[in-house]
């Protein structure tokens, strides 16, 4: 019979190869040409995802916080990958996140409450992923869609793995279900919507 430490850590290890396999289709398509993934989101999340992982080992999340790490590797990959195959022409817009993603993160820097920084990572995050979200809406199929929905299952799990449920422990990593899950439902809608428009032509 399965102890619970043992159930946590299978289910952190599902979580963990969920991710590394839904992030093969990615490269794959990056260095195919079809997927470009927008650097400034990459990088952040990079950054800010090591952060959620480094307070979700302080704060004894056990297995749960295993798919944390495992992404925040991934995610400077990409962002270091974005920049050779990925985009590089950033509009104004997009240089508005970023200053808004680091003026949350120094206001991170500054704060001593565990609860209130893993609140300002998760705002961050979503700013972080309003560039790709914009690029996303309009050429849907530069991403690719299973790696985003694979994101929110793993996520999902790691939240079911988590040896303590204090709020520090899971908000970020709900922020990253919701997000990844309504990005991956908005390329798919956009998608249908452009080849209904290209039908009518």
């Amino acid at each position: 019979m399965l102890s619970m430490q043992n159930y946590h850590e299978i289910l952190g290890v599902i979580a963990v190869v969920i991710g590394v396999v839904s992030y093969v289709p990615y490269f794959r398509d990056i260095f195919l040409n079809k997927t470009k993934p927008h650097a400034f989101s990459w990088g952040m999340w990079g950054i800010l995802t090591s952060i959620a992982f480094v307070a979700q080992v302080t704060e004894q999340a056990g297995p749960g916080a295993w798919v944390t790490g495992i992404t925040a590797v991934a995610c400077f990959l990409i962002s270091v990958v974005s920049f050779v195959k990925g985009k590089r022409d950033f509009p104004k817009l997009d240089w508005m996140f970023l200053a808004s993603a680091i003026l949350a993160l120094l206001l991170w820097w500054q704060t001593k409450d565990p609860l209130l920084s893993v609140i300002l990572i998760t705002v961050t995050d979503a700013l972080s992923f309003c560039p790709t979200f914009r690029k996303g809406y309009r050429n849907p199929q530069e991403e690719t869609v299973s790696t985003f929905m694979a994101s929110a299952t793993k996520f999902l799990i790691g939240i079911v793995a988590l040896q303590s449920f204090a709020v520090v422990n899971w908000i970020y990593q709900a922020s990253l279900v919701l997000m990844n899950g309504a990005f991956a439902v908005m390329l798919l809608v956009r998608r249908q919507q452009l080849r209904q428009r290209s039908f009518k032509r």
